[in-house]
């Protein structure tokens, strides 16, 4: 997916321009970053950006739940029973 800048855009322009904005990320495959008084506050990206992010922290999620049964394996579980007494919860 080829994936061009649109740049920074400041938010007023961006709310007097929000069908191009939209439009150039959603059909031109184009990455707008809004400003508020200079500083980035949010993206606007195409939709396939996001499902990319998604499918890489569900891949991320995975090994962690990976790694996390495989130390429990390894050494052991605590009783929820214990962790809410040693807490007194």
């Amino acid at each position: 997916m080829e994936v061009s800048y649109m740049g920074q855009v400041n938010t007023v322009l961006a709310r007097a321009q929000f069908a191009e904005v939209v439009n150039r990320a959603a059909y031109g495959k184009e990455r707008v970053t809004l400003t508020r008084r200079g500083k980035e506050v949010v993206a606007v990206v195409p939709i396939e950006d996001v499902r990319l992010l998604e499918s890489l922290e569900d891949k991320i999620d995975l090994d962690e739940a990976r790694a996390a049964l495989a130390d429990a394996k390894k050494n052991g579980t605590v009783a929820w029973e214990r962790i809410k007494k040693e807490l007194a919860l």
